[in-house]
């Protein structure tokens, strides 16, 4: 069975492929096309397929379109009412769902040789919870799915028995947390759709003083189910320009708003474990990217064990349309790592950077020479492997720095171009993270915070954020070997098993995925090494 994921509805879009039930390939439109998130969430855009990420998908597989024995689309327009309907204020969605039906020619079109009536319409919230339960490594498990809006909901509580799903309970529009979430990110000065992890990161810096005002808007019912009404944040505290400084206000609406957020999904998982008596919850949905919210959910959550998906926003649902479509016919395993993207061969990097004319060198290891350099306390872009799929750089398309030094988060926030607020991670190997994070271990798709031991905050405060926390990425030797040896090599210099990650791009752009990619921010941005596969980059002899 051959089945293509495709989503491109609303935003991020995004292709997976699933060959006999395994994971193939898997990828966002926006490390193609180098626009944020793909497009905006607006109906004009809803036509936009993600036919790059969709023909790499095809030749990663060796596949021509007409050997696909289904595509797999995550929204059903079918299942669809007219927003006013819904209770929502979007005069143009009529053409969001014109566009949904009309998917199947407009697939056919760009993937010339597909058969349209291969095409099949994934509801959803399905494609979200598929893209958790059937991608978990748990074939038996609960499913919780949140997030702004599908065909006529905006949650999904289930079940998966033998990676097959038993819908337990839906959340009717307008009630949204992730609307809830949006209309503060605007509300804030931040870009909906987009910024609302700048919000859950502006929380720590408040105190959640507006919580009892916001509970008079969003609460669970007790049933699986939750209300979630407009808030007339105005009254609250005012907007903030964009661009413009936030105050102690923003900070408290938006901790309150992230404590409100949190009590909603702590209901409903009770509620859910009620129902299921399973051990294990997974999420997905764009919710499910709030990782304060998910280590909540893990400390006081029924649940012995969380399983996030790393694409959980709609790019995810992609792979879980596909999923969905593949097991119908056959099992599917679980997906095997989140590094499912594009990679180069040493030829290739090799002849990108003679293209580039670009001095460069081929170390006996390029892991001890990065260790090396951030020994030095130099920053490095690290571009190695398949790049990752979703929103995290996992130590494939990653900028790396010592953590040791408490000026080197103002410094990368410098680089990237973005709010002083915002944290970075740090990466830590498996067996060494418990020493200095207590949370849900192992963490590798860095989606859950971790206390940060006392004893080492004082040692690694340029991964420390403002609450005390730090959001970590555990690195499996066995699975990241190169990765593994770069952080033992940095140790044996610095006496720290840490190293800096934050994501290789600068503000507003999407995750460097390809060569061109790496070259064009290493040379824009104040970046002292480029590792490019086996080979560094330095720029003190590019630009000597």
């Amino acid at each position: 069975m051959r089945v293509l994921g495709i989503n491109s509805l609303f935003h991020d879009p995004a292709a997976a492929l699933i060959v006999d039930g395994r994971v193939v390939a898997a990828a966002e439109e926006e490390r193609f096309s180098r626009r944020k998130h793909g497009k905006r969430p607006v109906p004009f855009s809803a036509w936009e397929l993600p036919e790059l990420s969709a023909r790499w998908c095809l030749d990663r597989g060796g596949l021509d379109p007409s050997a696909l024995d289904a595509v797999a689309y995550s929204y059903d327009p079918e299942l669809a009412h007219p927003a006013d309907q819904l209770g929502l204020d979007d005069p143009w969605d009529r053409l969001r769902q014109e566009y949904a039906r009309e998917a199947p020619g407009f697939l056919a079109e760009v993937l010339p040789g597909l058969d349209p009536e291969k095409v099949r319409f994934v509801p959803h919230h399905v494609a979200h919870a598929a893209s958790a339960g059937q991608a978990s490594p748990y074939p038996d498990c609960a499913v919780l799915v949140l997030d702004g809006r599908g065909e006529c909901g905006s949650h999904l509580a289930g079940r998966y028995t033998g990676r097959r799903l038993d819908v337990l309970a839906t959340q009717s529009l307008p009630d949204s947390m992730g609307l809830f979430y949006e209309e503060l990110t605007e509300h804030l000065g931040f870009l909906r759709s987009s910024d609302e992890f700048k919000v859950m990161a502006l929380a720590s810096y408040g105190k959640p003083r507006f919580l009892d005002e916001l509970r008079g808007y969003v609460g669970t019912d007790g049933e699986g189910r939750f209300r979630a009404r407009s808030v007339p944040w105005a009254e609250l505290a005012p907007a903030r320009p964009a661009g413009e400084p936030w105050t102690e206000e923003h900070a408290d609406l938006a901790a309150s708003a992230q404590a409100c957020l949190e009590e909603v999904l702590l209901g409903l998982a009770r509620w859910l474990h009620e129902r299921t008596g399973d051990r294990v919850l997974t999420l997905a949905g764009g919710v499910a990217l709030n990782c304060v919210a998910n280590t909540r959910l893990y400390r006081e959550g029924p649940f012995d064990t969380v399983w996030v998906q790393p694409a959980a926003g709609d790019a995810g649902t992609a792979l879980g349309a596909a999923l969905h479509v593949a097991h119908r016919q056959e099992p599917v395993e679980a997906m095997p790592t989140a590094a499912l993207g594009r990679e180069w061969s040493v030829p290739e990097l090799r002849a990108w950077l003679e293209r580039a004319a670009v001095p460069y060198e081929e170390p006996e290891d390029i892991a001890e020479t990065v260790a090396e350099e951030l020994a030095r306390d130099g920053i490095v872009a690290w571009f190695q492997g398949r790049s990752e799929y979703g929103p995290r750089a996992l130590g494939h398309r990653s900028l790396l720095a010592h953590p040791g030094r408490a000026a080197n988060l103002e410094r990368l926030n410098a680089v990237k171009g973005r709010e002083e607020f915002r944290p970075v991670a740090p990466m830590v190997l498996a067996e060494r993270a418990a020493e200095l994070f207590d949370g849900p271990l192992p963490s590798p798709y860095m989606l859950f915070v971790h206390e940060v031991a006392e004893a080492w905050r004082e040692r690694i405060p340029a991964v420390l954020h403002v609450d005390g926390t730090a959001r970590i990425q555990t690195v499996d030797r066995a699975e990241e070997p190169l990765v593994a040896r770069m952080i033992e090599g940095f140790e044996r210099r610095t006496g720290l098993p840490v190293v800096v990650n934050t994501s290789l791009n600068t503000a507003g752009r999407p995750m460097v995925d390809d060569p061109r990619d790496a070259l064009e921010c290493f040379g824009s941005a104040p970046v002292d090494l480029l590792a490019l596969g086996p080979f560094a980059v330095r720029r003190a002899e590019v630009f000597a």
